[in-house]
């Protein structure tokens, strides 16, 4: 399969992926922890800093790492109808209001962006809004009108999911052409948290209870209870077709869910890494690596976001979130305060010095026996 031809409308076989999606470079990585083993600074003393920039070594297939340089967030937004059931802090269909404080400089990313100087960029994959309310470069890509309320119907139907799945990969494909050379990913969305949570209690084979949490707007007791719920109703229809990943997310997923999904999956195939945010993201990822094995050599976990869910999903792939501040806000702000942590590793990485070899004459200094000036 041609990369060119999913966007440009083919059908998207998932599979195809676990082909496609090579792991970093292995011989790479090695001869970047042998050179490590030389600098100045003693193994270890650095911590995780050590483990990240051999991992950008392998990632960027040079034993020298290439500084961070066009880092990018992306963030997929959403409605879910499922909010509709009060399951979240914000009332149902009201995501354009996040995208809107996005836009306008007003949200915790935003802020967080500015200060670091890294552009964001907003996909509008189901917002349930009228597309007049927000810029044509936020809404154009916009699959369908909302999600369906996954308890009790589809999210969304299989030409959608076809269409969300070449969405995330064509997105994927733009931020890699234009030399983006990492993603910090995260979501917008009201409700996300339940058909997150739903998808990674089915993947992980739980139950509802186990992965429920109160989302980045937090919920009180009897909100919590009516997620349960939802999520217990949901599970119901999600394990029939466990085995096939887009009926999967086409059940009790979303418009921004399947795109994430289908983003994961071809920024591996791209070799561009991407720092997952919270659940959401969790979600989409958990959902990939059962497209493709080796995705999640690609993938950074950003923070621990308190979601029990994220948690499982997480643990599940072998991920070790890199913060745990507390930060549940979501819209990537978890992830993007990750990036420093990661951009510098790759600066120990490129620019510490080698401790000069003993068994190299200095030609600087005085030879033994010559009396000094």
């Amino acid at each position: 399969m041609a990369l060119a031809d999913v966007s440009q409308g083919g059908t998207v076989n998932l599979d195809d992926f676990s082909d496609l999606i090579e792991r970093p470079d292995g011989g790479i990585r090695r001869d970047a922890e042998e050179r490590r083993e030389r600098l100045v600074v003693p193994p270890g003393a650095l911590g995780r800093l050590d483990e990240l920039g051999e991992w950008l070594s392998a990632a960027q297939a040079s034993v020298k790492v290439r500084a961070i340089e066009q880092p990018k967030a992306v963030l997929f937004a959403g409605d879910h109808g499922v909010a509709s059931l009060d399951v979240s802090g914000r009332r149902a269909g009201t995501a354009h209001e996040l995208v809107r404080a996005v836009l306008d400089g007003a949200s915790p990313v935003a802020v967080l962006a500015r200060s670091m100087n890294v552009p964001v960029r907003v996909v509008d994959a189901g917002l349930d809004c009228d597309p007049e309310l927000l810029p044509a470069e936020v809404v154009r890509h916009r699959v369908r009108r909302g999600s369906g309320r996954i308890d009790v119907e589809d999210a969304l139907t299989p030409e959608e999911v076809e269409a969300a799945l070449r969405l995330g990969i064509a997105i994927a494909d733009e931020e890699a052409d234009s030399g983006t050379d990492l993603v910090v990913l995260g979501d917008l969305s009201v409700g996300g948290t339940t058909p997150a949570s739903t998808l990674i209690a089915a993947l992980c084979g739980t139950d509802a209870s186990v992965v429920t949490g109160r989302g980045g707007a937090g919920i009180d007791d009897l909100a919590w209870m009516r997620k349960c719920a939802a999520i217990r109703d949901a599970l119901r229809r999600a394990r029939p077709v466990l085995g096939d990943q887009p009926a999967l997310l086409a059940a009790v997923g979303g418009a921004d869910l399947a795109a994430m999904t289908g983003f994961l999956l071809q920024a591996s195939v791209r070799r561009m890494p991407v720092i997952l945010d919270g659940v959401v993201g969790a979600a989409c990822a958990l959902v990939a690596q059962r497209a493709a094995f080796r995705a999640p050599d690609w993938w950074l976990a950003g923070q621990v976001s308190g979601e029990p869910a994220q948690a499982k999903a997480l643990d599940r792939m072998a991920l070790n979130p890199l913060l745990d501040h507390g930060v549940h806000v979501g819209e990537g702000t978890g992830a993007l305060l990750a990036l420093p942590l990661v951009q510098a590793a790759a600066a120990f990485a490129a620019e510490l010095p080698e401790r000069p070899d003993p068994t190299t004459p200095d030609d600087g200094g005085d030879t033994p026996g010559t009396p000094g000036a």
